[in-house]
């Protein structure tokens, strides 16, 4: 009895289109979660970074602190270590931005980039090191 009311029960959800028990507001259970409980589900994912407040987390990642980018934002830390959450260490760049950071080809650009904006960025031995490897070889 009751799988048969359960399917008895199937409408178009007016936001995805797709026939699906209705959960409530004539929306499927996925679509009233994404409409209604966004901000909470976000929250959450904020836990993931662990010691970070969801504030300190939407603050940083309000917009790209270079190109001013504001809709995909990673958190970056300036440091390198996931393990220094200080409001100083961190900062939000957009997907190509921080994918220019992490490859050495562009990486110095970048760094200069957030010091001209304000961030204390520490200086990289790794770039000097290449720096200094490629212009002994050439000796």
């Amino acid at each position: 009895m009751l799988q048969k009311i359960f399917l008895e029960t199937k409408k178009i959800c007016e936001r995805c289109k797709r026939e699906m028990p209705m959960h409530a507001k004539g929306l499927c259970a996925g679509c009233y979660n994404f409409v209604f409980h966004l901000d909470s589900a976000k929250e959450r994912n904020y836990q993931k970074y662990p010691n970070i407040s969801p504030e300190l987390y939407k603050e940083k990642t309000k917009s790209c602190a270079i190109c001013g980018f504001d809709k995909v934002v990673d958190l970056h830390h300036l440091d390198e270590n996931r393990k220094n959450n200080s409001r100083e260490n961190l900062a939000g760049l957009c997907p190509n931005h921080h994918k220019m950071f992490h490859d050495f080809r562009y990486r110095k650009e970048i760094q200069e980039e957030l010091r001209k904006k304000g961030f204390n960025v520490p200086e990289d031995i790794k770039i000097d090191f290449e720096r200094r490897k490629i212009t002994d070889e050439d000796d």
